[in-house]
């Protein structure tokens, strides 16, 4: 009943994946079946993708063994993600009822695509059936960037759907300069950035694309009377693509901040808050008492004290009882570290 917000959404989200140089299928005007939709958050997107993927292997795995129940297929699907992977990942495994496994990078905290396939053909050998993968790109952690490239190898050589997380990270592929990190974003079936974290827009606005929405509308689509209306099929019908049937008009303030800014000012943002970032790394490396923990790409920065983990504890506990800087922690294989994220849009060298 309101086609401008559908419109300015599936305009919005072209601008957006053209920004990111996203792979054409991922667009509406590729004139195919993908497309984008702005979701509320990161976790609602994995949970979409996770429930797609679920549609498709079922209809898949019944078209084999047409004598299995819904039951028996459900119980033996499994997915899998980084370690390092935000928890709404497991979360989504929760919530869509499938068996999540939680997989240990290598040294380098990348999940890659030979840990991946190892994992795989432990569960099918037990009679498992692989359906999902998540790549993250920027850990929540530590901001690490899984190798998708080698992931995307092993999901699209045996069909199974690989959703990208790159909620954080990924406004940064706004410059040519970052999107190395993002190669092998062709073997993907859904990707998702949150401009609302680090693009300037206003919570909440999630953006999401999916190569075929057709899998997402058929897992969601109950179609009462009075939800029909004279112009379906005409345009995307975003209730299905999403857990909410009702929505809000989000691809307005994506709007506002694009036109507001323009492509080259949010470049500079992005830019401006890494070279921070990479002052503040070259200020802890210069002081002894300090060390680096995870090699600095975006705009995070995580450091320690050189020690143990409580003095760490007591100097964030200090830090963040002054209430003039809000730091938060995080622990990878028992080693405590502070986080500092330059993310906010008045950040100065100062």
């Amino acid at each position: 009943s309101s086609p401008a917000c559908t419109e300015l959404e599936v305009v919005m989200l072209d601008w957006l994946g053209q920004m990111l140089a996203l792979p054409e299928e991922f667009l509406a005007r590729s004139g195919g079946e993908g497309g984008g939709v702005i979701q509320g958050t990161a976790s609602e997107a994995t949970l979409v993708a996770l429930l797609g993927a679920k549609a498709r292997i079922t209809q898949r795995v019944k078209e084999e063994h047409p004598e299995w129940t819904d039951y028996e297929i459900l119980s033996k699907l499994v997915g899998y993600s980084n370690k390092q992977a935000h928890s709404s990942v497991e979360r989504a495994g929760l919530l869509g009822g499938v068996k999540l496994r939680s997989l240990q990078p290598g040294s380098d905290r990348r999940l890659n695509g030979e840990i991946l396939r190892e994992a795989m053909d432990e569960d099918i050998r037990n009679g498992l059936i692989p359906f999902y993968v998540v790549a993250t790109l920027g850990t929540t952690s530590s901001c690490v960037f899984d190798d998708l490239d080698g992931i995307g190898n092993v999901c699209k050589s045996r069909n199974i759907w690989l959703h990208v997380d790159a909620a954080y990270a990924g406004s940064a592929f706004i410059c040519p300069e970052y999107r190395y990190l993002m190669k092998g974003i062709e073997k993907a079936d859904s990707f998702n950035f949150n401009p609302h974290k680090w693009l300037l827009v206003n919570f909440d606005c999630s953006a999401m694309w999916l190569k075929e929405p057709r899998w997402i509308v058929d897992a969601f689509n109950v179609d009462p009377l009075y939800l029909k209306h004279d112009q379906q099929g005409s345009a995307p019908d975003y209730r299905h693509w999403q857990i909410p049937l009702g929505r809000r008009f989000r691809a307005l303030k994506l709007w506002f901040v694009l036109r507001l800014y323009g492509v080259e000012n949010l470049q500079k943002h992005i830019r401006k808050q890494i070279a921070l970032a990479h002052l503040f790394e070259k200020l802890c490396s210069s002081d002894e008492r300090f060390e680096i923990f995870e090699k600095v790409t975006m705009g995070l920065v995580c450091f320690r004290l050189k020690g143990s983990n409580e003095i760490n504890e007591e100097l964030l506990r200090r830090i963040n009882g002054r209430g003039k800087i809000h730091l938060v922690p995080s622990k990878i294989d028992d080693v405590y570290f502070l986080r500092l994220a330059i993310c906010a849009r008045m950040s100065e060298e100062s």
